[in-house]
């Protein structure tokens, strides 16, 4: 072999191009933003669809009603501070308040493992049911498929739910303004680092439970107060950092973040660290993060913090222009730097 040819390298594909699925695909990072760009959204196309949101809003019959729909496969099922069902049943919940909703109806498809425990089934149905009526709604509908053994990792969950939206805001990506302030209802990073102590059977001093929680009601409260919300985002995959961004991204915004502002458990940051994990973008399951106009930063946050699902809320940035998708991360020291979406998630199989 002459050393021309021994250097003679091509690649067959550009580099984050792939023929087939992997893991990070459904990571909520930059390979499944790229899935949705190069093959869902151009299959699917449609003006609904570019609202790029946790739910569609649609105009039906003079009414305003939001639609959305997520499958959950997390793993293990049961987890410190929650498990599948309550997470299913939360997740679209939050979905629905993103845009402002109030939740009505839900449906629920359930994937089952042939040999799947039917104990451990009743006790997750009974989570869905008791989280569901605690938010005034009801599970109206679904389905229920049985595959064989080893091809269904115990149980999957597709959820799906409508809502009303009774204002005349419009709480979603093309609202954010430059100026506007980011909030955050909480501490981040607790529901990743609970999944993976359970899964790995991970021991720490302090005992770290997910912050899986229904959010509709405190979302409720803050549209009751009149106050002005230009757009809401629930904090899943990806965590902070990949909401952030997505968004930055979706509405071509500049956006610089306070490090030092943004609440995360000692346990959780000793956690991340002993991991090598960046709290900013693991995932959570109840928290979701704000942006508003200035004049109702501090209305908003004495709101939140009077709820239990809000008393650890915090101003953690704003947006400085319109134009460049841009998002930095200011230090106590104040150096900044650029942060980027993942190419997946840091832990997979979350949500």
């Amino acid at each position: 072999m002459t050393t021309e040819q021994a250097f003679n390298l091509n690649c067959p594909l550009p580099i984050g191009q792939y023929e087939h699925a992997t893991l990070a695909h459904g990571g909520g990072g930059r390979l499944m933003q790229q899935l949705l760009e190069r093959l869902i959204r151009p299959a699917f196309d449609n003006r609904w669809l570019d609202q790029r949101h946790d739910s569609t809003v649609l105009d039906i019959g003079g009414s305003r009603l939001a639609f959305t729909t997520d499958g959950y496969v997390v793993k293990p099922l049961f987890f410190p501070g929650g498990d599948i069902g309550k997470l299913a049943v939360c997740g679209t919940l939050n979905d629905l308040a993103m845009s402002g909703a109030k939740p009505l109806f839900l449906s629920a498809s359930l994937i089952i493992e042939e040999g799947f425990p039917f104990a451990d089934l009743q006790r997750i149905l009974h989570s869905m049911g008791e989280t569901a009526r605690a938010a005034g709604v009801a599970i109206v509908t679904g389905d229920t498929k049985v595959v064989e053994n080893g091809k269904g990792d115990g149980l999957y969950i597709v959820t799906s739910g409508i809502g009303s939206i009774e204002h005349r805001m419009t709480i979603g990506p093309s609202s954010i303004a430059a100026g506007d302030d980011i909030l955050v209802t909480g501490d981040i990073g607790r529901h990743g680092v609970a999944i993976i102590s359970e899964r790995e059977g991970l021991r720490f001093e302090t005992s770290i439970a997910s912050d899986c929680a229904d959010l509709s009601g405190l979302v409720a409260e803050l549209l009751a107060a009149g106050c002005e919300l230009h757009c809401l985002r629930d904090l899943t995959r990806g965590g902070l950092a990949s909401a952030v961004l997505e968004l930055a991204r979706d509405a071509q915004l500049s956006v610089e973040l306070d490090e030092a502002a943004i609440p995360v458990l000692p346990q959780v940051s000793a956690a991340c660290e002993m991991l090598g994990f960046d709290p900013l973008y693991v995932a959570n399951e109840g928290q979701m993060t704000l942006f508003v106009p200035p004049p109702e930063t501090e209305r908003v946050l004495a709101l939140l913090h009077q709820h239990s699902l809000g008393r650890r809320a915090a101003k953690i940035g704003s947006v400085t222009s319109h134009g460049e998708a841009r998002v930095e991360l200011r230090n106590a020291f104040g150096i900044k730097r650029v942060l980027d979406l993942l190419s997946g998630e840091q832990l997979p199989r979350i949500c």
